[in-house]
């Protein structure tokens, strides 16, 4: 069952757009879905290249995000690990059936949920 869930005071939902801040800049995430379970939430993430000077510079890249290129189509985290990569929502927007391929196939496959965080995952510290 996918259902909205909040971590970090915030309420995150499939097809939200997030931000989060690095050192030197802010980098995109997407929602892709939330399961819940009885050893909690696994959020699916997918992950943009792109890295943005400001917080509005990334807004206008997702207004026209056909120029956005995907670093991880897919990663399936535990709450734990998505609450070490604070994050806050930019806005909503329809989840397309590209964004689901890579989670539908994690769905009938091994199913391996990470309690690495996104930065780990992504290979930056």
């Amino acid at each position: 069952m996918l259902v909205p869930f909040g971590i970090m005071s915030q309420t995150f939902a499939p097809g939200d757009d997030l931000i989060f801040q690095l050192e030197s800049g802010f980098g995109l995430l997407r929602v892709i879905a939330v399961e819940q379970s009885d050893a909690g939430a696994t959020w699916h993430l997918l992950a943009y290249e792109e890295f943005f000077p400001e917080v509005e510079s990334a807004e206008r890249a997702l207004a026209g995000s056909a120029g956005l290129h995907v670093r991880n189509p897919h990663m399936a985290l535990t709450d734990r690990a998505f609450e070490r990569t604070p994050a806050a929502r930019l806005g909503n927007r329809p989840v397309t059936e590209d964004e689901r391929a890579a989670y539908l196939k994690w769905a009938t496959g091994t199913r391996e949920v990470s309690d690495r965080s996104v930065l780990l995952m992504l290979g930056i510290r």
